[in-house]
């Protein structure tokens, strides 16, 4: 469950398209981006999923 005080904004789109089926990989430059927490969602057509994320620098 997500704090319903979180507020913030898109901090990147790593990927926004249809895959074929099997181990897709993908990396992530944060280098740009603050030491802080994100949430990071991952959807497919059967699952939804939102996680934390804790970027230390």
């Amino acid at each position: 469950m997500v704090d319903q005080h979180v507020r913030g904004r898109e901090a990147a789109t790593l990927v926004d398209e249809e895959q074929t089926a099997g181990w897709h990989e993908i990396t992530f430059d944060a280098a740009k981006l603050s030491s802080g927490v994100f949430f990071y969602r991952l959807q497919t057509e059967n699952l939804l999923e939102i996680k934390k994320m804790i970027l230390i620098k």
